[in-house]
């Protein structure tokens, strides 16, 4: 187990969705407890061998599921990866989060918050995952609406389309994946995205798009490491976005020097 580098900036993010995952699990516990209460007053033997199926099997899931959510605060607290119970912290993280999104905004917070602090935990995840594997083969996945609205050139089409005119930040990206012999690929949305993950078949991606579609976009590609980078949207969301080119930079840099500088 090798030891991570904290962005502590994002500690306070983390803590919220970790919190809801924990508020979910608890949750289950009572919904299961309830349930298995209302059965157990029948007194008919088949429903007490179905109910004893059905307990052992609620106790296991919900054992994995705590040790899945135990294993991934231990994992973002000592910054190390757990590399057997990797698998266990994923699911957990997955079946838990629609739970966790209802339990948050049932208590007020907002959404767009909700998110964001999953995928700065899955960001944590995946460099603990990475973090002294060198990879090359790293794919930049960009949004379509980083290009200028008003642009007459096609660049999901092919991103060699653009004039370089400096009206949004598809140039600069373009510099950046050339400067680090990356690909980029700008795409009109998950489908498009999908097919060509699929085609090209990269080793690492960074994504850059707004929180629900980095979250929806986590959560469908298995088996790949994927650093979410959250756009800027001062024009509102869809029109004119931007991105903090450091930050894919450094995505960047991690995969290709596994954490290592």
């Amino acid at each position: 187990m090798s030891s991570v580098p904290v962005n502590i900036s994002n500690d306070i993010r983390k803590r919220i969705f970790i919190g809801l995952m924990a508020i979910s699990v608890l949750l289950l516990g009572c919904v299961f407890v309830l349930a298995w209460w209302v059965v157990s007053r029948r007194g008919i033997l088949v429903n007490k061998i179905v109910l004893t199926a059905i307990t052992a099997a609620a106790i296991f899931f919900l054992i994995l599921l705590g040790i899945g959510v135990f294993a991934l605060v231990w994992s973002l607290w000592r910054t190390k990866t757990i590399g057997p119970l990797q698998n266990i912290m994923s699911t957990a993280t997955n079946l838990l989060f629609p739970i966790a999104l209802n339990v948050g905004k049932w208590i007020g917070l907002d959404e767009e918050r909700i998110k964001n602090s999953f995928i700065q935990v899955s960001n944590q995840l995946v460099k603990t995952r990475v973090y002294g594997h060198q990879i090359k083969r790293v794919l930049i996945l960009a949004p379509h609406c980083l290009q200028w609205k008003l642009c007459p050139h096609k660049i999901t089409i092919d991103i060699a389309n653009c004039r370089a005119c400096g009206r949004c930040p598809v140039a600069d990206l373009q510099k950046l994946a050339g400067e680090y012999q990356t690909e980029l690929l700008v795409v009109t949305g998950g489908t498009f995205a999908r097919k060509v993950i699929k085609d090209k078949r990269p080793e690492a991606i960074v994504a850059i798009a707004c929180e629900r579609d980095l979250t929806s976009g986590i959560q469908d590609i298995e088996g790949l490491p994927v650093i979410g980078i959250i756009n800027e949207r001062p024009e509102g969301p869809c029109s004119n976005t931007r991105v903090n080119l450091k930050k894919v930079e450094e995505a960047i840099k991690y995969f290709q020097q596994g954490g290592l500088h």
